[in-house]
């Protein structure tokens, strides 16, 4: 874009005419609307698991999941403040139930997912199904869908949630309604919806009520397996290592309309060359450890950390042992929209 106008006192007098009809002269303020790059107030920031697990369970002896209705400590990205954001259209928090309780049935035009981080056996129901949820398994609630989570293990459970609630903010499309019951009741065995539509086969006359996935509950120990022997081929993405996207079964399109999760495999002393992409990226370490560059930042990460990367900011993973590494963004929509964009294999700095 070309340089700003100069101003005048002539002019400077005209643009306070203007403000009382609720008008603004657009060459003002041109350049900073329309950028030759993206310019986020997201910054790289990392969230050390160690540091915040004791945080969390101070929440948990301070209020129950009941009171809170989701007893979450909220990654807010430091960039932005009192937005309840991780990036700039993704909300990201890390959402504790303990042995015992029930975080209370409600719905919501926001779509989430959950990344299972500590703990074996808890449950979340959807609709009247329930998945029994085990570390690293990626659970999906869809938009204005029952839902309902509950622990009748013996030990805590932790997972990150990962919505869309900036982006359907921005948009006014914000709808919530509680329900009139704690628990929802079971209407489906728990393993239904995989069993209908996760093997390859699907109900001959089954049509989908809504674009996300049938698939609620994609296990880990399948995402874990898909890696281990694609790894056998050898074929290593210089930015990526191997790396795959979930999918809708139906669509194979992205499972959620506004969000898209990617589950990597970075062999032993991998370096990856750098990369960046319009959407700004959640990660979370499920296995080993390495180091990820994040523009100037370096974060050094083991299972259960977290960190961002925002949007146009070059990356590079260097893995110590074999690592799995989980992620999620607002792909889908600037996709849809025709807005996203990459830019691989730079050379590093």
């Amino acid at each position: 874009m070309h340089a700003a106008a100069r101003s005048t006192p002539e002019r400077q007098a005209f643009y306070d005419r203007l403000a009382p009809n609720n008008l603004a002269p657009l060459w003002e303020v041109l350049g900073a609307l329309i950028t030759r790059e993206p310019q986020s107030p997201c910054v790289p920031a990392f969230w050390r698991y160690d540091e915040v697990r004791p945080q969390l369970m101070e929440a948990g002896r301070l209020i129950t999941a009941k009171e809170a209705e989701r007893r979450v400590l909220i990654l807010e990205n430091p960039g932005m403040k009192g937005r309840s954001s991780i990036t700039h259209t993704l909300y990201a928090g890390l959402q504790l139930i303990l042995p015992g309780e029930v975080a209370p049935a409600h719905r919501h035009s926001q779509s989430a997912l959950r990344f299972v981080i500590e703990g074996n056996g808890a449950f979340t129901a959807v609709d009247g199904e329930r998945t029994l949820m085990r570390p690293g398994d990626f659970i999906i609630t869809p938009s204005w869908t029952w839902h309902d989570h509950g622990n009748e293990t013996q030990e805590p459970m932790v997972w990150l949630d990962g919505l869309d609630i900036p982006l359907v903010g921005f948009l006014d499309a914000s709808f919530a309604e509680p329900g009139n019951a704690e628990q929802q009741m079971e209407t489906k065995p728990v393993g239904d919806s995989l069993a209908r539509f996760g093997m390859g086969l699907m109900p001959v006359d089954w049509k989908p009520a809504h674009p996300t996935s049938p698939v609620f509950n994609y296990p880990y120990e399948r995402s874990r397996e898909a890696l281990e022997t694609l790894k056998r081929t050898g074929e290593w993405d210089p930015c990526h290592g191997l790396k795959l996207r979930y999918v809708n079964p139906a669509t194979g399109g992205s499972p959620m309309p506004t969000i898209q999760p990617f589950m990597q495999l970075l062999p032993a002393g991998f370096h990856t060359e750098s990369y960046r992409s319009t959407d700004a990226t959640v990660y979370v370490a499920a296995e080993g450890s390495g180091t990820s560059r994040v523009g100037d930042t370096s974060f050094a990460w083991k299972p259960h950390d977290v960190f961002v990367v925002p949007s146009w900011c070059p990356v590079r993973h260097v893995a110590g042992p074999e690592s799995v590494l989980f992620s999620f963004s607002d792909r889908p929509v600037q996709q849809a929209l025709g807005l996203w964009r990459e830019d691989r294999g730079r050379p590093a700095a």
